[in-house]
């Protein structure tokens, strides 16, 4: 499956470019405007479909940013002083300034794909996949920003804490758009609907489950009442 691929190649590339992720993290997200603004300008058939198909499956369908959002959520999940989670837990605030801006380029070209749409007649899945996008551009906008560092030292930390709990509202919303979106494919027996299916109900499901074990492993060595927040000291928007 597709997703399965890029998510592999996300997680070796966050830990390979780590450090200089961490050392000049603007350049990264210049690099993530300019995979916008391509596919952007690919939309409107100025690139070669050699070009075009890559461009697609990475921003279209919005893998990428998906993938290194699966990466900074699961960040919460590794067990404190493992490797995984020393290499990872300082870029995530980096990681998920990334997948927002990638994710901005794809909401873009999807939202203004149906906005002549609206008003005629659409299917139900069609308009609750709409709903949930627009539903996931605020969230987006509002925990994207709130991740900047400069951002985040303006705000109360109380008030950043409550603020980054709608990341787990993020998160589920994304799977609920997924499901919405293959939802008709997959009904009608569409293998690669189907795969689909299944590739994203495994990940998110074992983040879930994942995450609901970490937050009673830390309730059970007496690590206070709410690890969940604890975890969202200095923990990025989108990533509780």
């Amino acid at each position: 499956m597709d997703f399965l691929l890029v998510l592999a190649v996300a997680c070796a590339a966050s830990v390979a470019l780590r450090h200089p992720l961490h050392k000049w993290p603007v350049a990264f997200y210049g690099l993530a405007v300019v995979a916008d603004v391509t596919y952007i300008v690919g939309i409107e058939g100025l690139l070669p479909r050699a070009v075009m198909g890559p461009l697609t499956l990475l921003m279209g369908k919005c893998m990428l940013s998906l993938a290194l959002f699966v990466v900074v959520m699961y960040v919460g999940v590794f067990v404190k002083g493992s490797r995984a989670h020393q290499w990872l837990k300082p870029v995530r605030s980096e990681l998920s300034i990334i997948a927002c801006i990638l994710a901005c380029g794809h909401m873009a070209v999807y939202l203004a794909s149906y906005a002549p749409r609206l008003g005629s007649a659409m299917g139900s899945n069609v308009v609750g996949a709409l709903v949930v996008a627009v539903a996931l551009l605020v969230l987006l906008l509002v925990l994207g920003t709130t991740s900047l560092g400069f951002v985040k030292r303006h705000m109360r930390t109380e008030s950043w804490k409550r603020l980054q709990r709608w990341a787990y509202v993020f998160f589920g919303l994304v799977y609920v758009h997924l499901m919405l979106m293959l939802a008709p494919a997959a009904s009608r027996g569409g293998e690669a609907a189907v795969a689909s299916v299944a590739a994203y109900t495994m990940v998110f499901g074992a983040y879930a489950v994942l995450r609901v074990r970490r937050a009673t492993l830390d309730r059970g060595t007496g690590h206070g009442a709410a690890p969940m927040a604890r975890e969202l000291d200095d923990a990025p928007a989108t990533c509780a």
